[in-house]
């Protein structure tokens, strides 16, 4: 016969486990739910800081190129040092940097040399370049380059000039025959001349 406290024991441990099951059950589904609305506002609030750095970036290069010279680059200071540490923090060889400034890569190299300095107008344009980050400058450079490339379209390839005809050699006549001939004649004519003297 089986112990009636052992048999009691389990019936109340299996009672209690349906009813911890009915009372969590609503908790686990609402828990889900929670987690499912908080992976959608992650990425909803990812896509509006991607869009929020892009239009900071747009609205700097604008301000840049909006402002006159004077204005922009009397606050703005330039440094070798600077130019250089922002350069590695995008991340750029001099020549993808020169192209985004729009100048030539051994002017960078001068630049940070602090062999010469850049004009006002590059100033502005360099101090644009330092509230852009990474992605913005990867945008920008591939954007450079299909314009570089349809411009390479839209330009006619060189003709090629015709070769030059070769004019066909002079004949020459040879010279031994000429000086033949030119001995023959006056030869005749002396011997004409003895002939009418002799008459």
């Amino acid at each position: 016969m089986p112990n009636i406290a052992v048999v009691l024991k389990e019936e109340i441990a299996r009672l209690a486990r349906k009813e911890i099951r009915t009372q969590t059950g609503s908790i686990k589904k609402a828990s889900s739910q929670h987690r499912r609305d908080i992976a959608a506002l992650k990425r909803q609030v990812a896509a509006l800081e991607r869009k929020v750095a892009a239009l900071e970036g747009r609205t700097v290069a604008a301000a840049a190129e909006t402002k006159p010279v004077e204005e922009s680059s009397g606050s703005l200071r330039f440094t070798a040092k600077g130019l250089r540490s922002q350069r590695k923090r995008l991340g750029l060889a001099a020549g993808d940097y020169a192209k985004l400034v729009g100048v030539t890569p051994q002017s960078i190299y001068n630049w940070e040399r602090g062999s010469s300095r850049p004009r006002k107008s590059q100033i502005a344009v360099l101090a644009a370049l330092r509230g852009i980050g990474k992605k913005e400058v990867k945008a920008r450079l591939e954007k450079l380059a299909e314009q570089e490339a349809a411009a390479r379209k839209r330009k006619p390839a060189a003709k090629k000039k015709p070769a030059a005809k070769k004019k066909p050699a002079a004949k020459k006549k040879p010279a031994a025959r000429k000086k033949a001939v030119a001995r023959k004649k006056p030869v005749a004519k002396k011997k004409r001349k003895t002939a009418k003297r002799r008459a």
